[in-house]
């Protein structure tokens, strides 16, 4: 009996990790393919299948333009595929090119123009920037947002805030001379901004003051046993009533809430790659679907806004990634146009072939690494 109980516990657990893993990954790949989708049927380029997810179709159908609409049974990505194409990545078929008559050419991605192309693979990261405004804003336009006044309650003894001067009571008013209007604000620019000397502006009994203060890099757990390794000071906010709020919005302040939110998640997504790179950040927080199951899990568990608020991130994540010039991803196909529009002509199909064989071994090492990060990250939490 208590095997049986198990089984069903561990069945149970596996579900609630699955399916809110299944709605966030499926609705961040559906609205970016959705992108390339639109814009194709607008500059007039056929398209012979939508698909989400890789492997044998488990359903599908053909609309009336005879697009092939199906969902496979490999739910780790997706694709448009294009009338000239030779797979889901947009390798020209060179064979099925030249057998092409004028008429079967006017609907080929590869005879389309070079900006109808660009546009068309431009628009799948842009949809997912789009999707991310969208859901910020109706975040913030049904529940608002929580705002905590840039109030220094505590300073932690040894931290770097008691290092630069911070007292109880400094209201933080500006960093580096960006306008700081709640503790988040704060938080977010401390976060990304470990060992870099930062100019904090703060208000103290009526007078203003410039504090120099150099965030600390640390890790921290949050809140579900992952560890983070972020830049902190050291100060706790003010929980004081008078300094809580929730911040409401109209339609229109949505949307510009919603795309500066947007903006930050961009920001601090190529902050974080750009220390990566140069050697400043661990490689450690690079995750693969293994994570993005468990933390879409572990955010199912705070509620739905949470889970949409997943969502959003992760479509910020996902655009970002394929804008990265690496062939076989959209910004690799952008890199290609970019050369044939200073060429003049198009990239030889050897070069493009050679070019898509690097790109797949490139994606293909960085997907082992990210599931080999992600299984180190769940053997660390037990």
């Amino acid at each position: 009996m208590s095997f049986l109980n198990e089984m069903v516990g561990a069945g149970s657990a596996t579900l609630g990790y699955l399916l809110p893993f299944l709605f966030v990954l499926t609705l961040v790949i559906f609205f970016h393919e959705l992108g390339h989708f639109l814009v194709a049927r607008w500059t007039g380029v056929k398209v012979l299948a939508f698909s989400l997810g890789f492997g044998p179709e488990l359903f599908g159908f053909d609309d009336r333009r005879g697009t092939r609409w199906r969902i496979a049974a490999i739910p780790l990505g997706g694709y448009v595929r294009f009338a000239g194409d030779e797979n889901a990545a947009s390798a020209p078929d060179v064979d099925a090119l030249e057998r092409m008559g004028p008429e079967e050419r006017r609907g080929s991605f590869f005879f389309a123009p070079l900006p109808s192309r660009a546009a068309i693979v431009a628009a799948g990261p842009i949809a997912n920037f789009l999707l991310a405004i969208v859901i910020f804003a109706g975040i913030f336009l049904i529940a608002g947002r929580p705002v905590t006044d840039a109030m220094v309650d505590e300073v932690e003894p040894g931290s770097a805030a008691a290092a630069a001067g911070f007292a109880p009571g400094d209201l933080v008013l500006a960093i580096d001379g960006e306008k700081i209007a709640s503790f988040g604000d704060m938080q977010r620019i401390v976060e990304t901004s470990a060992d870099r000397t930062l100019r904090v502006t703060v208000e103290r009994a009526g007078t203003q003051l410039d504090l120099q203060a150099t965030p600390k890099l640390k890790e921290i757990s949050d809140g579900f046993g992952n560890k983070l390794k972020i830049g902190l000071l050291g100060i706790k906010r003010s929980t004081n009533a008078q300094n809580v709020r929730v911040q409401h919005y109209g339609p229109l302040q949505a949307i510009g809430a919603g795309a500066q939110e947007t903006w930050f998640q961009v920001a601090r997504t190529a902050n974080y790659l750009g220390r990566m790179v140069v050697g400043r950040e661990s490689t450690d927080q690079i995750g693969g679907p293994i994570r993005i199951a468990k933390t879409s899990g572990d955010f199912a568990t705070l509620g739905f806004v949470a889970l949409l608020n997943l969502a959003a991130i992760l479509s910020v994540s996902i655009g970002l990634l394929n804008l990265v010039p690496i062939p076989m991803l959209d910004g690799g196909h952008l890199l290609f146009y970019a050369i044939e529009a200073l060429r003049g002509r198009p990239l030889g199909a050897r070069v493009q072939e050679m070019g898509m064989r690097i790109g797949l071994a490139l994606v293909l090492a960085l997907m082992i690494f990210a599931t080999w990060n992600d299984i180190i990250h769940l053997s660390a939490l037990g």
